[in-house]
């Protein structure tokens, strides 16, 4: 039997979330997201893309657009603080010295205490390969908090160094450690899913239909957090 999930640690006020498209929060953890700023935490989302190549039948120019408005809705209802996009090309992210001066330079702007990105291993927790989108992001996302409190690293950053993330949450792993319990933000939770109404009917799913998945995926995993519905997550400690 797979070991029992701790809580996420509780010690921190301020959160970054690095991910590389609209949507990657919230069906990875967005019901952690409210919890956490119902408690009254700070978060902000930093996206790589504007998710321009998520709908097939939609061209790139107008899903911009609409993924755009679609996520900065979402995250309202997260209660989330503040919205970025860096413009990277949808489908084409690298791991690269640039990127990592990018992602560096944000976490010395925002000064998390906790980073949040979505899993950087080859397959996700669903068993399907994981986009390179996610993998370059997550890891570039990882290596920049070093970058971050490194003052000879891309030294021609205006913010000072940051040292203090304390923890990464990583979503979507598939070697959780540790959990946040979702049993008084799933509503919230399903609502954020929902507001990317297009992004889910390029997929195929009429209105309603997150909830099912969703309700099981936090059930599944309360199985190992006390029988208390919550989001997973690997803990890495810096």
């Amino acid at each position: 039997m797979s070991e029992n999930l701790q809580p996420v640690p509780d010690d921190w006020s301020r959160a970054l979330a690095i991910v590389a498209h609209p949507d990657d929060m919230e069906f990875g953890c967005a019901g952690a997201v409210a919890a956490w700023t119902a408690g009254g935490k700070s978060v902000g989302y930093l996206l790589l893309t504007r998710g321009e190549a998520g709908i097939d039948g939609m061209a790139p120019a107008e899903a911009v657009k609409v993924r755009e408005e679609e996520q900065r809705a979402s995250a309202e209802i997260c209660g989330v603080g503040s919205v970025e996009f860096l413009d990277y090309a949808d489908g084409a992210i690298e791991h690269s010295p640039r990127l990592r001066r990018d992602l560096a330079a944000a976490i010395r702007r925002h000064r998390p205490e906790l980073l949040i990105t979505f899993t950087h291993h080859d397959f996700t927790y669903t068993g399907k390969w994981n986009s390179p989108d996610h993998r370059n992001t997550g890891r570039a996302a990882l290596d920049a908090v070093l970058d971050a409190g490194n003052r000879w690293i891309f030294p021609d950053l205006q913010d000072k160094p940051w040292n203090g993330v304390k923890y990464a949450a990583i979503a979507g792993s598939t070697r959780p450690t540790h959990a946040v319990d979702v049993g008084g933000s799933l509503d919230v939770a399903v609502a954020s899913v929902e507001a990317h109404s297009a992004y889910l009917a390029g997929l195929g799913l009429p209105p309603g239909a997150a909830r099912g998945p969703l309700e099981a995926f936090v059930t599944s995993t309360g199985e190992r957090f006390g029988g208390r519905p919550a989001v997973p997550f690997e803990l890495i400690r810096f």
